[in-house]
This record gives C-alpha cells, structure tokens and sequence, in this order.
C-alpha cells in the first residue's frame, strides 16, 4: 500500500488548495494519471500519479489547504481492471468547480489555530490567527504569533515575496516605531467591514488563492513605493500599416511584441528602468538581462507571465511566445517559475477600452508601462489638419530611483522609436 504524499510543485511552495479531485475510492489508475488539481499561489497544476494502482483511501477534500509532503490518497500498487477515463474524472473536476463557487465559504478548521493553544504563548499572540496562505516557513510563521505579529501583514523580501524572520524582525520594529502605513498610531489597516446584511442580501465567497496574492502584493506594491505617472501619446499610423501588411491569417500580430521590443531597447539607454532598490542595504541592483512581465486577464485574476531575453528576439518570435504565454495563464498551466525574474511589465487595456490608467508598479520592478485604446485624431501638419493614429501610454515608476525627468525622457524615447517601425527587427 503506497501512501501518496502531496510531491513539490515548484520552487518556495509549500502548501496548496485542492481545486478538485479527479478520481474516486475505488478507481484504478495508470502511472502519471491526474489526481487532483492543487491551486498555489500564482498557478493551477494538475498532480499525477506516481505508479499504477487502485485508490483505496482519499484523506483530503476539495476546498481544503494541504501541505506539501502530506498523505493526501492511499494508493494499492498494481494493474488490474479499468483505468478511471480521464473525460469522467474531467467532468467530474468541472462539476466539482461549479460545486465549489455555489458552496459558501468553509468554516476555518479546528487544527489552524493549533499552535496558538500552545501555554508558552503570550496573550497577544493568541489573539494571531494562523495563517497558512502566507508565503512563510512554519517556523517563521511561528515566530510571528509568539511576539505577537500578524504574518499576512508583512512584506516578505524572498522570491516571490517570500516572509523570512528577518523581515518579521523589520517589520515589528517598523511597528513599535509607527512607521507601517495603516498600523500603528490608530491606522485603517484591516478595519472590520460593516455588517451590509442590515441593509439587503449579500453573498460572501472565499477569495481564490490567485485573488488573495494579488491583493496582498499590489497593496504591498501601493505602500512600498512612492509612485509616478506620466501620460504620452504616441503616433502608430504607420506601424500600424507594417503590422497589418506582415500578419497572416495564421499568424496575426498584434500591438504588444511591437511595444515589448521597443520597451527592452529603451531599458538598455535607461539602466535604471532595469533595476530593482533594497533598501535593507541601501543598494541599487541594475540588471544585465531584460525580461519583460505581460499582464494577462484571466478569469482566476490577473497574471504576469515574463518574456525571457526580449531584447535578443524578434518580432515574430516574441509574438509567439505571448500568444503562448497567454495561453497558458488562460487554460491555468502558467507554473512558478514562469511568473519570475522579470525586469519591467506590459499591461495592455487597449483592446477593452479607454483613454488612460494609472497601473501600479509590480515591485521588485521598478516601472510599467500602460497601454489604453489607440484612435485617430486631427493633426495639424503644414498648415492642414490630417488623420494620424495615436495610441495612449501610461508610465508608471518608482520615484526613490527615477526621477520625474527621467520618467519623461523615458517615455518619449518610446513613442520617438515607435513612430519608426522600419527600424525595427521582425525576424531577430
């Protein structure tokens, strides 16, 4: 009898949220098989199985959080009878998502605030719920609720955003200093919500683990650093022309691989845009690479899968590789590592609509550039007005390094070399 303990999904993970389960007591199963489907903190990953045999015992459910290395399924080596079809178990995972959006969301688990039982804790660290989504060893975990820090709360300076004690340590002294943004001297941080029921019905639903990063990294990002944007407009009448007339019915091109290369040829005359600030040293970590995050809409949330090495590639072959990475964040199957090392961030609204947008910089970055819907307006040229097809950018930085003239210089070099796409490289 193998019992099935939930394997490493990547880098610094060390827990997930089971999304589904895909076979049942009973079933038999072939080697590499999907079992579950676990949910991290930034992807959706199928786990397979590790050898052929029956399930005999399912220790998990949907909805709830597992560690890794945790017994998950009771699995009888051995062949013998049918597989479970994989098109029932996929029917089954769907069913079980719908089941899963109309459930409302589960109680907190008896076993969480385990540690917080312990007699040797203060009064104040009883009062710490677990946090068990933080990206943060249970040690470090541990640490925070014995002097009394709440976890979910701290700006983690690892991969990912990952919480080490030391900056457990940076934080409580930022605290005790009331130098955290919210916290301390009576700040609205964690405020509890008004009961709206008073008013009318209302529904709660548990936020999906992509929803709670994000929310936790971009307010992260807004308090950290002191932002800037500025507003250009750039002329793409005529590379416009250039991407309609080298676009096929099998490979459209669109605005963006365009805009990444462009953005990667600046970042080499602006070293600063490629850069990140450690300000627990006080030091400037410029880049020798340039990798570029494309923010892509899905209905899990927003994901920021990064282009390797755009500056090495063409146009074609980064276009690609979005229309690749796009997809693979759409269909969930974007992994860790695909979301890392990034030097600066593309998010495109323009084919959704308005005029402008302020984003926020996706920190350790240091900028990001925003695109809006692009339309013709009157140019006055020569004493006549003409036609001219401008496209609407926005530019936002970290002012603790860039400064407002460089901001400025910055985005102008990228409409300057925009309105030149016959310098541009198609094939790389």
């Amino acid at each position: 009898m193998l019992e099935f303990k939930l394997p490493e999904v990547g880098e610094n993970i060390e827990s997930g949220n089971v999304v589904s389960i895909a076979v049942a007591v009973g079933d038999t199963v072939t080697k590499d098989q999907d079992l579950l489907e676990l949910e991290t903190d930034k992807a959706s990953l199928p786990v397979p199985s590790p050898v052929d045999g029956t399930i005999k015992e399912i220790l998990i459910q949907e909805g709830e959080d597992v560690a890794i290395g945790q017994v998950v399924m009771k699995i009888e080596e051995g062949g013998g009878g049918k597989a479970a079809p994989k098109k029932a178990s996929a029917s089954k995972s769907t069913k079980a998502k719908e089941t899963k959006k109309a459930k409302p969301a589960p109680a907190a688990k008896k076993a969480a605030p385990k540690a917080a039982s312990k007699p040797a804790q203060s009064a104040a660290s009883a009062s710490i719920p677990a946090q068990k989504d933080v990206p943060a060893a249970p040690s470090v975990r541990r640490f925070a609720r014995e002097i009394g820090i709440d976890i979910s709360q701290v700006p983690g300076s690892g991969p990912g955003g990952r919480i080490f004690e030391a900056d457990v340590k940076a934080y409580a002294k930022q605290l005790n200093q009331g130098q955290v943004a919210g916290q301390g001297g009576g700040g609205v941080a964690n405020k509890p919500i008004p009961d709206f029921s008073k008013w009318g019905d209302v529904e709660r639903v548990k936020m999906s683990k992509i929803r709670q990063v994000t929310a936790d990294h971009l307010s992260f990002c807004w308090q950290t650093i002191p932002h800037v944007t500025q507003f250009g407009k750039a002329d793409i009448t005529e590379l416009e022309k250039l991407r309609k007339r080298v676009s096929t019915p099998d490979r459209k091109l669109t605005i963006t691989p365009f805009l990444l290369k462009v953005m990667a040829s600046a970042m080499k005359n602006f070293p600063q845009f490629n850069a990140s600030v450690d300000m627990t040293t006080h030091e400037i970590i410029y880049k020798k690479f340039i990798n570029l995050g494309v923010a892509v809409d899905t209905e899990n949330g927003l994901l920021v899968p990064v282009i390797r090495d755009v500056d090495k590639k063409g146009i074609f072959e980064i276009n690609d590789e979005v229309v690749a990475v796009a997809k693979k964040a759409r269909d969930r199957k974007v992994l860790p590592d695909d979301l890392k090392g990034g030097s600066m961030t593309l998010t495109n609204l323009g084919g959704i609509g308005g005029t402008s947008f302020t984003p926020i910089v996706n920190w350790p970055e240091v900028a990001i550039l925003g695109v809006s819907r692009g339309g013709w307006e009157p140019v006055f040229e020569n004493g006549q007005f003409i036609p001219r097809f401008k496209l609407p950018l926005s530019l936002s930085y970290d002012h603790r390094l860039i400064d407002g003239a460089d901001g400025a210089r910055f985005l102008k070099w990228i409409c300057d070399a925009i309105e030149q796409p016959f310098l541009m490289d198609l094939q790389g």
